[in-house]
């Protein structure tokens, strides 16, 4: 692959499908491997390219999970549960929060308090 050798770039990796992108992967991930051994063999500096080569690794491996778990988002739609890491973060306290439903909601006892003794309106004269 000619693309392998130079910087891979993300835009052109989301229109790729999994296979592709594995294959990709695996061939990015051996020409690393290759290139570790000549760095050891000969003392030719490699460097910029095994870098380049471990960053288009990681885009690879950034879009594949990012189309999973968009599939997984897809998939658990609709579902009662949703798995943890799909989940928003936000903080512990928010999470644990009463909903908005919950909060409002009042005991039948309270209505009827508030509706036979409502809160008393004053008039009070301007000075």
């Amino acid at each position: 692959m000619s693309q392998s050798s130079s910087k891979v770039k993300a835009a052109q990796l989301w229109t790729k499908n999994k296979e592709d992108l594995v294959k990709q992967l695996g061939v990015l991930k051996t020409e690393l491997g290759q290139l570790r051994i000549q760095k050891i063999v000969s003392s030719g500096t490699k460097l910029t390219k095994i870098h380049d080569l471990r960053k288009s690794i990681a885009r690879v491996l950034t879009v594949i999970n990012a189309k999973q778990r968009a599939q997984l988002r897809l998939f658990y739609k609709n579902k009662k549960y949703l798995p943890l890491d799909l989940r928003s973060k936000q903080t512990r306290a928010i999470r644990r929060r009463l909903s908005k439903e919950d909060a409002s909601r009042q005991l039948l006892k309270t209505k009827k308090r508030e509706t036979h003794f409502p809160q008393r309106k004053f008039a009070v004269k301007a000075a």
